[in-house]
């Protein structure tokens, strides 16, 4: 049973112009809410905050309401006849100590019980960041044992998720770029990449070229920009491009993001870029699960998260990710 009266909720004051501030969010209180017929209530464990919110920040999320992200929590009490007390759940009312949920409805879940596998595990991996780094892999790119890739902001929860996966499903030669120096450590000594590169560290074209001089032969691109304009140019013909996100123009505050100049090459060379929105794909996690389970038991893998303890410190941590503070997936410990 929960320990607290009170639930709290974070909302968005104000529409950011430019890298946003703490100061565009409040925290609401309210009397936790029982649960109603159908409905159980939830005391997250787990919040998940991601790039994506930063564009729900510009017009997705509605302004003075309870916020919208991905969270694990515990049922404390329920009227759900599928939903136990004590019971964890993967649900889409993040932002907030407490929720209230129906199983079965979309983004909602409850979760299975693997012994040895870390509850944050279905926040990272095993949830929505690592199935979008698995769709990208198998549905989007169809990629295959031997063949080369690049990965993108390749440190973060996305792109760490795709080395782990592609080293399983047999890569070749992997190439990822960073932020740091440190990251790019990581993703060498730690990660499996075959090679890595900290971006600032000149034309991305032509530190991209020098760590796969032999070209690729597909790419999961989290950045946009000049990151996807060098992809395009070292791609061999047919490569595959899987577009997960644009970090590169979150921040233009309304200016339209430029396209890369070497556009007209995905024709020349026959490339095929294809955009990835993981809630399309929502069949695949029964797959997800059957490969890493094994793999997260046994330790050959282990969740690549940064964790900020403290749901008062939610947005001081979505504000880290945002400027690349992070290594994997940030998390969000709510303390409950």
């Amino acid at each position: 049973m929960t320990t607290t009266r009170t639930a709290r909720t974070f909302h968005l004051n104000a529409r950011p112009s430019g890298f946003p501030t703490p100061g565009l969010f409040s925290v609401v209180d309210a009397p936790l809410p029982a649960p109603g017929p159908g409905e159980a209530l939830v005391e997250n464990l787990y919040l998940s905050v991601d790039p994506y919110h930063r564009e729900e920040m510009d017009g997705g999320w509605e302004l003075n309401a309870p916020l919208e992200g991905r969270a694990v929590g515990r049922v404390v009490a329920s009227r759900d006849p599928a939903l136990a007390e004590g019971d964890l759940v993967f649900h889409r009312h993040g932002w907030r100590t407490h929720a209230l949920v129906t199983a079965g409805t979309p983004g909602t879940r409850r979760l299975p019980s693997y012994e040895g596998v870390p509850l944050a595990a279905h926040l990272s991996i095993l949830g929505g960041t690592g199935l979008t780094a698995y769709v990208a892999l198998t549905r989007t790119l169809e990629f295959r044992a031997g063949q080369d890739l690049f990965v993108s902001a390749a440190a973060g929860g996305v792109g760490t998720a795709v080395g782990r996966i592609a080293r399983l499903l047999g890569a070749g030669r992997i190439v990822g770029s960073a932020g740091s120096p440190a990251k790019v450590a990581r993703l060498t000594g730690e990660l499996g990449f075959d090679a890595a590169f900290d971006y600032h560290d000149g034309p991305f074209g032509e530190l991209l070229a020098k760590a796969a001089p032999d070209g690729l032969d597909a790419v999961v691109d989290n950045v946009g920009g000049d990151q996807l304009e060098g992809a395009i140019a070292v791609l061999r013909e047919h490569g595959r491009i899987a577009w997960v996100g644009a970090i590169a123009q979150y921040h233009s505050a309304g200016r339209p993001p430029a396209a890369p100049r070497n556009l007209y090459d995905v024709v020349g060379k026959s490339l095929r870029l294809e955009g990835v929105l993981v809630r399309n794909h929502g069949d695949a996690q029964g797959e997800l699960e059957d490969l890493l389970v094994p793999h997260l038991r046994n330790g050959r893998i282990t969740p690549d998260v940064t964790v900020v303890d403290g749901f008062e410190r939610t947005v001081d941590g979505f504000l880290a990710m945002l400027r690349g503070e992070n290594t994997g997936k940030m998390l969000i410990r709510t303390g409950a």
